[in-house]
């Protein structure tokens, strides 16, 4: 397998220069099919930018859908490529329950299937499961939240969708970590399923019942620059330690104005191209790349004082 430095380039080329990556260069290798969950985080639309980026490097034809989190929409997606005959599927699942059976329709297709970021609860029907290691991670990013808000507070913590099994990894990963400081007092869980816009709302009715919050930790990067706005536009941001989930590019301008504490990068960059290389490797040998099915990807810490190594999406230069 590719070292990570290595693929952390190429995944850095891949969203800087896709269309280096064009049609011309697609010759019959077949279609590759990208499914991922919403384009409009710009996590996601990274991870199906640099997925068809390395498809059309290796020679494939490549297209990216989104289900955005609708287990029907990924399902008819899943046909569409049945239909399309592609020689794999990369699939970032909607559900890790809802989508075993879409997974399966594919695999009864003999089409093979890797999916990224998110997980399903079966085993043995993917070729391959590319994920971050978000227990790991997760706990790395509330030790450093430690680290900056101290052994005593009271703190808010944003928890994504709950159909989505790394939500409540990465609130287990918290928990390992905070459960060690009886004196942070968690006064709000909420439920801001990676989105914006609800974690900007959530945070404006927790601060009507809880108005000395001084810190937050958030599933994801969305939720937390939601908080974010909705602290800022209350003039209560100043002295807030806020901690996020992913590196995606506004929460790093963030981390840069001093608004978020940290974000854990995620490498999605890194997954991404990765499951198209190993889907490669199957299509062209019939067996996988890599024996084990569940495969974890470590996660950096982004602040302040190596936030200048942020050099293109999802991509960190050590």
């Amino acid at each position: 397998m590719p070292t990570k430095r290595t693929i952390l380039l190429a995944g850095a080329a891949a969203i800087a220069t896709p269309l280096l990556a064009s049609g011309a260069m697609a010759q019959d290798q077949g279609l590759i099919s990208i499914i991922v969950n919403d384009p409009s985080n710009p996590y996601w639309f990274t991870e199906g930018e640099v997925a068809k980026a390395t498809a059309e490097e290796l020679g494939y034809q490549a297209n990216v859908a989104s289900h955005k989190g609708d287990t029907n929409t990924e399902s008819n997606l899943i046909d569409t490529a049945i239909t399309n005959q592609a020689k794999a599927i990369i699939l970032d699942p909607a559900n890790a329950d809802g989508s075993i059976g879409a997974v399966r329709k594919a695999i009864d297709a003999n089409i093979p299937v890797f999916l990224v970021n998110a997980e399903i609860n079966e085993a043995g029907l993917a070729k391959a499961q590319l994920v971050s290691n978000n227990a790991q991670c997760a706990a790395d990013g509330a030790i450093k939240w430690v680290e900056l808000v101290g052994d005593t507070g009271k703190y808010v913590e944003f928890f994504g969708n709950p159909a989505d099994n790394n939500a409540a990894t990465r609130s287990n990963g918290y928990e390992t970590v905070l459960s060690q400081y009886p004196d942070l007092e968690k006064v709000a869980e909420e439920v801001a399923n990676w989105d914006r816009t609800q974690g900007y709302n959530k945070m404006q009715s927790i601060l009507q019942a809880n108005p000395e919050v001084n810190a937050i930790i958030s599933g994801n990067d969305e939720m937390a620059l939601g908080a974010i706005a909705a602290l800022k536009e209350a003039g209560k941001l100043e002295g807030v330690v806020i901690g996020g989930f992913d590196g995606n590019p506004d929460a790093v301008d963030a981390v840069k104005a001093g608004e978020l504490a940290y974000t854990v990068l995620q490498p999605v960059a890194v997954f991404a191209e990765e499951a198209v290389r190993q889907a490669d490797h199957f299509i062209k040998n019939g067996e996988t790349m890599v024996e084990d099915e569940k495969q974890l990807f470590g996660c950096e810490l982004i602040t302040s004082e190596n936030v200048d190594g942020y050099t293109a999406p999802f991509v960190l230069e050590q």
